[in-house]
């Protein structure tokens, strides 16, 4: 088992190839809080954000409606409602580690 002291210091994996994709709506909390979040995680691990409000489209009110936020990476929906700060890092560290090439990482194979 990862110790705290290995997990809080090792370095974060880059997932500049990811696209999260939160759909929100203007006057919803939980989805400012939700672009918050997510504003922080980006900071350490580069990836793309984009906005998109459903009021716009009623093809995606229908779709959504009160699950919003709802966050898809690279299209594939990950939260809905509520993004989870664990499983938020651990997506990354998932993401990150399967596009790492690194000479180290060839080396465990």
């Amino acid at each position: 088992m990862t110790s705290l002291f290995a997990r809080v210091f090792r370095p974060r994996a880059r997932s500049g190839h990811l696209t999260f994709t939160v759909y929100t709506r203007v006057q919803c909390c939980c989805c400012h809080k939700a672009l918050d979040l997510l504003k922080d995680f980006q900071r350490g691990h580069g990836f793309q954000i984009t906005e998109v409000d459903i009021d716009a489209d009623a093809e995606l009110v229908a779709k959504y409606g009160n699950e919003v936020p709802v966050v898809a990476v690279n299209g594939k929906v990950r939260f809905r409602g509520v993004v989870n700060p664990a499983l938020l890092e651990r997506l990354l560290m998932a993401e990150g580690q399967e596009n790492d090439v690194s000479p180290a990482r060839v080396e465990e194979s």
